[in-house]
């Protein structure tokens, strides 16, 4: 038995759940956010057999995709304060995905 723990882009977590629960899996989700632009995410988590786990991941990639974003930055000037520094295109969206062992699983 596995853990698949996914973190996903807000913008595709529906698609992906719809995915997931159309093919039987059942998922805990729990909103998250990231720590690079303090975005929203959705963090997915399920118990798979390992027979399953490419099955799993092959609907996570298939439901969400990457796409470029830009962002606003901002600096700390030499003599103190913030100011605007020019804006920057980042790859947000996609999915970083976690398959755990698990030694011992019991629903109770």
């Amino acid at each position: 038995m596995k853990l698949v723990m996914a973190i996903i882009n807000s913008d595709d977590a529906q698609s992906v759940i719809r995915g997931l629960t159309q093919e039987g899996f059942q998922i805990t989700k729990l909103a998250t956010t990231g720590g690079f632009l303090m975005a929203g995410n959705v963090t997915i988590i399920t118990g798979v057999e390992d027979s399953r786990v490419d099955e799993v991941t092959r609907i996570i990639r298939e439901k969400s995709k990457s796409r470029s974003q830009t962002v606003p930055t901002v600096s700390e000037s030499s003599m103190g304060g913030f100011f605007n520094a020019p804006l920057v295109e980042v790859t947000v969206g996609g999915a970083t995905v976690f398959v755990i062992p698990i030694d011992h699983f019991e629903k109770i």
